[in-house]
């Protein structure tokens, strides 16, 4: 029964993520910026051919592997958390359901579409998704988490 919980989360997560992305090609033309928060926040449709801050550029062959490994270890550890664990489970969820909503963009199209553009004091910052605001939420709860366990450890 849990399984299905888990699968049924990870849907959720990657139905919104793709219907973010089909709203914005659907509505926005490539590189099209449209102000939401002047100077703060735009939505713009660009297309990423690598991983995070555009790097691995056309490297699709290696981040579709490298995202199918991930994706087995989070399970893996998902499947094995002990079930009091809740905060752990989460953050993997949202981390396969991030991973999972690359990936099939890079499989559809050899890219990842993004388009949530932030300027952050004066840094602009790269253009994401939210598949790919899963996966950061997902890995600094799971940081925070960590070290916070590890901080009480010693005491």
């Amino acid at each position: 029964m849990i399984y299905c919980v888990y699968v049924l989360f990870i849907t959720i997560f990657v139905v919104i993520d793709q219907f973010s992305k089909k709203l914005i090609v659907s509505n926005f033309k490539l590189n099209e910026v449209v102000p939401v928060i002047k100077g703060f926040f735009n939505l713009t449709y660009v297309r990423n051919y690598g991983a995070g801050f555009s790097i691995l550029q056309h490297a699709t062959a290696f981040l579709l592997a490298l995202t199918v490994i991930a994706c087995v270890v989070l399970t893996y550890l998902l499947l094995t958390t002990e079930k009091k664990d809740l905060l752990s489970k989460v953050c993997y969820l949202l981390i396969i359901s991030g991973a999972i909503g690359n990936f099939i963009d890079r499989v559809r199209f050899s890219y990842v579409i993004d388009f949530l553009d932030f300027k952050i004091f004066g840094y602009d910052y790269p253009v994401f998704n939210i598949a790919d605001s899963f996966i950061t939420v997902g890995c600094v709860l799971l940081i925070v988490k960590m070290l916070w366990e590890a901080r009480h450890a010693k005491n």
